[in-house]
């Protein structure tokens, strides 16, 4: 048994029953590599993701907490690090890197935590769409639900587990930033839609995708003609 196996028998049950947790489509997680991509409310989102899935889920966590006694019991439990402010190529590499070794990645597109917030009138982030083309990976949607908008402790918070979202669902052709932030609008529409129904129904649907324009090649026939 792992370290964190051994965690997760220890302190899976008082998470659960602290959060209240109701978990809805748990077997909608695959086997292998794959990123459950959820709404951000609140810090403990993470304990009470952890808590509902079955599998090991591995979260990036802000590198000053590397720094601190902290350190080893963190690592141990499958986190690490990223610098924030900017693009850490590092710790994309090892998320990356994590998916083609089989692990579970929990990322928030957003971002940020945005609690008692409609999560489609908040901004979301193209990271996401990156990592899933380059890792060639499938994305389960996950939506914590609660009354009062945010994850917290003896309050009833439902984790609903959508259905898996292919690589070919994505739309992907040759990459780019366009193409990462629309795959990214796909993902969160559908996080989105296991709380309010299809995106058809809404009033607004604010994830609607970018046209992406591609520079047209000049043809042999064409660059003799501008010659001339």
């Amino acid at each position: 048994m792992t370290f964190y196996e051994r965690m997760y028998k220890l302190f899976a049950g008082p998470v659960k029953y602290l959060y209240r947790i109701r978990a809805v489509g748990v077997e909608n997680i695959p086997e292998g590599g794959c990123i459950i991509a959820a709404n951000h409310t609140a810090f403990s989102d993470v304990l009470v993701i952890s808590a509902a899935a079955k599998r090991q889920v591995r979260y990036m966590a802000k590198a000053e907490l590397f720094k601190t006694p902290l350190k080893p019991l963190i690592s141990a439990l499958g986190a690490y690090p990223v610098s924030r402010g900017g693009a850490d190529v590092g710790s994309i590499k090892k998320t990356i890197a994590l998916l083609g070794e089989g692990e579970l990645v929990g990322i928030f597109p957003q971002g940020h935590r945005y609690g008692k917030q409609d999560p489609r009138e908040t901004e979301i982030k193209s990271g996401i769409g990156m990592i899933a083309y380059h890792a060639k990976t499938t994305i389960v949607p996950v939506f914590i639900d609660n009354k009062r908008g945010k994850t917290g402790i003896l309050r009833r918070n439902t984790v609903i587990f959508g259905k898996a979202i292919s690589y070919e669902e994505l739309g992907y052709t040759s990459g780019g930033k366009v193409e990462y932030m629309n795959a990214a609008k796909c993902v969160f529409r559908r996080v989105c839609e296991l709380k309010y129904g299809k995106a058809d129904t809404w009033e607004n649907d604010p994830f609607l995708p970018e046209p992406v324009v591609r520079s047209t090649p000049i043809t042999e026939e064409k660059a003799d003609g501008e010659a001339e």
